[in-house]
Order: C-alpha cells, then sequence, then structure tokens
C-alpha cells in the first residue's frame, strides 16, 4: 500500500510492444521487457528488465519487500486446490456461505455448487487451471467488494444472454489468465487479488458490452485482456485504484 491507501504492482512482463523515449520494447508473454519499465505503482520505476549480456534472461532489482512479497505470491500460485486438506475445505465451505449466506451447504459435493456456475456438484475438479490461488481470489471479491461479487453472481446488471457465462468457472478462469499474463512483483499481498476483482468486473463489462452468450466467452476473455493490457501500461497509472475499470468495483 501507498501512503494513499493505493495497492500496486510491478509488472514484468505483458504482450505487447511498449516504447519508453529511445527504447523501442516488443515483447510477447514469453519475452520479458527488456532496456524500459513496464510498471505499475508508484516509484516502482527501478523495478525494470535490465538484460545482461551475459545472460539470455533478464535481472530484476528488488527491494527486500518487494522479493519477499514476490516470493509470497509465486508460493500461493504454486499451491493446487486439495480437496484432502482441512483449510483447502474450510475455504470452499467459506466462499459457499459468502455467496449464499441463507442456505446451507449439505456438503462439499453437492449439486448445490452448479448454482455458483462450478460445473459439476464437486468443486475440486475445476480448479486445476487455477490452483487454490483461483478460490482464494473469489473468496476476497466476496469479503471486499461484496456488492459486486454478488451483482456478478447473481447476474443483476445489464441486458443478459439467455445462456450466461457459469460465475465460479470464469473466476478460475481470470485467475489462469492473470498468471499467464502477468509476472508480477507485489508491494503487498493484496495487490494481485484486487487487480483479480477488477478484472473480473472488466470481463462482465466486456460481456455486456459485446452482448455476449455462452459461446462467446473466449472472445470475451480476449477482449478484457486487451483492455487490461491497455490499462496497466497507461502513463497516468500509479496505483491499481487509479486503473479506469476500478471504478466498476463497487463495496
Amino acid at each position: 500500500m501507498d501512503d494513499r491507501g493505493g495497492s500496486f504492482v510491478a509488472v514484468r512482463r505483458i504482450s505487447q510492444g511498449l516504447e519508453r523515449g529511445n527504447n523501442t520494447c516488443n515483447s510477447t508473454s514469453a519475452e520479458a521487457v527488456a532496456g524500459s519499465a513496464a510498471w505499475l505503482g508508484r516509484g516502482l520505476s527501478c523495478v525494470c528488465a535490465q538484460r545482461r549480456e551475459s545472460d539470455a534472461r533478464p535481472s530484476f532489482d528488488l527491494t527486500p519487500v518487494q522479493e519477499e512479497c514476490l516470493q509470497r505470491l509465486q508460493s500461493r500460485i504454486d499451491v493446487p486446490y486439495d480437496s484432502s486438506v482441512l483449510d483447502h475445505q474450510e475455504a470452499l465451505k467459506a466462499l459457499w456461505n459468502a455467496a449464499f449466506p441463507e442456505e446451507e451447504l449439505h456438503g462439499l459435493i453437492s449439486e448445490q455448487w452448479k448454482e455458483m456456475g462450478w460445473q459439476g456438484k464437486d468443486p475440486s475438479t475445476d480448479f486445476r487451471g487455477g490452483g487454490f490461488i483461483s478460490l482464494e481470489n473469489l473468496l476476497f471479491f466476496a469479503r471486499n467488494f461484496p456488492k459486486s461479487f454478488q451483482d456478478l453472481l447473481q447476474k443483476r446488471e445489464g441486458d443478459r444472454s439467455v445462456w450466461e457465462y457459469p460465475f465460479a468457472v470464469a473466476g478460475v478462469n481470470i485467475t489462469f489468465m492473470l498468471i499467464q499474463m502477468l509476472d508480477l512483483e507485489a508491494e503487498n499481498d493484496s495487490a494481485f487479488d484486487l487487480l483479480y476483482c477488477i478484472t473480473f468486473k472488466l470481463m462482465d463489462h466486456e460481456w455486456l458490452t459485446m452482448r455476449a452468450s455462452y459461446m462467446d466467452f473466449n472472445a470475451v476473455m480476449k477482449s478484457t485482456r486487451r483492455q487490461l493490457e491497455r490499462e496497466l501500461l497507461s502513463e497516468d497509472i500509479t496505483r491499481l485504484e487509479d486503473l479506469p475499470s476500478y471504478t466498476l468495483l463497487t463495496r
């Protein structure tokens, strides 16, 4: 967090060409930005890719705090969802209670889960792409932006399609997209989670704008990614709360 209470995160890679001053950088999702700072976060312009001649991989000058946060984030990303782990079971129950506080859950394997947009009665089978962090992202969203979470879950806003995207599976896909899209250095542990919430609302906004239906989901995700890339690389962005799509969120 910065002194204005903002969340920020430095972006190592992003699949878009960049130009800063005399340095032109062409990058793909598999290539690091070189010779220029692709960043999001006040005071993080020093967190940039500086390619060493003796090393084909870019090096990054991180502060100890940034390094520690990056390691914690990477550790979270590396954890698969395990239905035999008690903490994972409790997190899944907590997600149900946040989504449907008035409805009692009958079990971790139940037809009820389909109400949230899981593909079957066992949500654990849908976590393979996003891991446990995708469940943590959904929980963070539910607890920190409950109105936006419920608006998306209940499909309350806009002229909705007859065949809507499944909420929970879409959430896992967004986590997976962000992990693939960005190689992140985080200044605080919740930066990635906040970016997830922004992206989920942005995806729904794109869905409505495109008047999409179930078969259009991949096209909507691609459009969401393009818009997010544009916002992240805007010159006047200094923290996540400055992203135009942040204004879509409501608590």
